[in-house]
């Protein structure tokens, strides 16, 4: 199920990334740069959220390392 995020937070994170990007000097950025911006804002919106994106964006290899991203959130 979907988490219950406002749009406009959503929006927030967006654009705080975006304003991030545009103040770099560097026209390009990585996909992993982004998904870590997008982690990290995540991380201080909604920790259940945060731990969705991160299961499947860091490819969690088994429950030990699920265990320990959860820990790091306590």
């Amino acid at each position: 199920s979907k988490r219950d995020i406002d749009l406009s937070s959503l929006n927030g994170l967006i654009d705080d990334i975006e304003y991030e990007l545009r103040g770099r000097t560097l026209t390009a950025v990585s996909s992993h740069e982004i998904g870590d911006m997008v982690l990290k804002r995540l991380q201080k919106l909604d920790k259940v959220a945060y731990i969705r994106f991160a299961s499947v964006y860091r490819d969690f290899k088994d429950v030990d390392e699920f265990i320990e991203e959860l820990d790091k959130l306590r």
